[in-house]
């Protein structure tokens, strides 16, 4: 594909929400979920997004950060969105947001944060041109241009 003759998508055409009960096995000795645990959930739940934009595998090239703002306790039903923030050639930018919920509470808290790039493979495991992303929204035009100043950074640090 050409730059000219790339095909656009929206971002919502790339969401994914993934639902997960924490269990015994999932936790800590604090009854906490681990967090190894939650970043095996995070990146499944980011490939499938940015499988979903790209109508490819993809495979994970880079974890940027992943904010651990509350914890997780047993019990509690975590649940996962994902979207693609931006794409660029091969790559594609998916952020993660973790929602934590007690039902017994009733109470709901965006407990963590992650960026992910992925990389579109073909058969061979090349990488290959991805589609281009659309923003709509104010808040997906802002994770746009967070997602172009992240990879930058992540360029001069290599």
């Amino acid at each position: 594909m050409s730059q000219q003759n790339r095909k656009t998508k929206k971002v919502s055409e790339s969401i994914v929400t993934m639902t997960e009960l924490v269990l015994p096995h999932h936790t800590n000795q604090l009854g906490n979920l681990l967090g190894g645990q939650l970043m095996h959930w995070i990146d499944i739940c980011a490939a499938l997004a940015a499988a979903k934009h790209s109508h490819r595998i993809c495979v994970t090239a880079s974890v940027d950060r992943i904010d651990f703002h509350y914890p997780v306790r047993l019990g509690n039903v975590v649940t996962l969105k994902a979207s693609v923030n931006r794409a660029f050639r091969t790559s594609m930018e998916v952020g993660v947001k973790v929602y934590g919920e007690s039902i017994t509470e009733g109470k709901i808290q965006h407990t963590n944060t992650a960026y992910l790039t992925f990389v579109s493979v073909d058969e061979n495991v090349k990488p290959v041109e991805t589609f281009e992303i659309i923003p709509e929204t104010d808040d997906e035009i802002r994770r746009f241009n967070e997602a172009l100043e992240r990879r930058q950074n992540r360029l001069k640090s290599r």
